[in-house]
């Protein structure tokens, strides 16, 4: 399967709702309201799915869309786009630039494509299963092979304990070189760079999880669900990591 054309079409995703996003990002008076689930939102989440479910039924009127914001059409469709406008919209609200736009092309269920973009830094990570770019160059994991030198990312460490084995997931963090809340999508994009070793998100969403999925691949690491199995679509929880850790942290978080 050629997927340049979607690559293409991705990053204008990236770029056309960056341009979007970064005029609410900083803002003092931004207008911030509570979900069900009581997660905030702003204009800013809601303006950018918007735009990019306008682009991909434009190019692509017979592909499928899952958006957190505006729900799901054509979801069966051989092709579907996965988005998340912000992914970490509490960084965003707060003036903090570790949040992103995630975008992932499903082809029959299945992540071929992902990216996460950050344009206040001005990143655009990009992976396809086999590799992954950042700004067009190629990044990897780097090589840690024990977690007494690994940096370890969640994006909020009270989840921990909240949603899975607490006691677990100390003795993980204990066990780790620096263990730190540079969590969301930030947190995977440093992760297939080079900059960290290991994330774990205790629960997650299928539009939290789809871009990660061929990003991290294409890396060169390794992301399944808490347990060691699928990272989509069935999934509610995430542990990535280089290949040589991976296995440890599965192991440590469940005892």
């Amino acid at each position: 399967m050629d997927l340049a054309p979607y690559r293409a079409f991705i990053a204008e995703l990236a770029a056309e709702s960056g341009r979007f996003i970064l005029p609410y990002y900083g803002r003092t008076d931004l207008e911030v309201e509570s979900k069900g689930d009581a997660s905030p939102v702003t204009a800013a989440d809601r303006g950018a799915e918007a735009l990019m479910r306008r682009m991909i039924e434009a190019r692509f009127p017979d592909h499928g869309i899952i958006g957190e914001e505006m729900g799901n059409v054509r979801e069966d469709a051989e092709f579907v786009w996965v988005l998340d406008p912000i992914d970490g919209t509490k960084s965003f609200i707060t003036a903090i630039p570790l949040w992103g736009t995630l975008i992932a092309l499903l082809h029959r269920g299945q992540p071929v494509l992902g990216c996460i973009h950050q344009p206040v830094l001005g990143q655009l990570l990009l992976g396809d299963n086999s590799v992954t770019t950042l700004n067009g160059r190629p990044v990897r994991c780097r090589a840690t092979t024990e977690l007494s030198q690994a940096t370890v990312l969640t994006s909020d460490h009270l989840n921990l304990a909240r949603y899975q084995n607490g006691a677990a997931c100390d003795r993980l963090l204990a066990s780790a070189r620096l263990a730190r809340t540079w969590g969301d999508c930030y947190g995977y994009l440093l992760l297939a760079s080079g900059h960290a070793d290991v994330c774990l998100d205790p629960i997650m969403n299928p539009w939290d999880i789809a871009a990660l999925i061929p990003v991290v691949r294409g890396a060169g690491g390794v992301i399944t669900d808490w347990h060691g199995g699928p990272a989509y679509p069935a999934a509610h929880t995430i542990a990535a990591a280089t290949p040589e850790l991976h296995a440890n942290v599965i192991t440590t978080l469940n005892p």
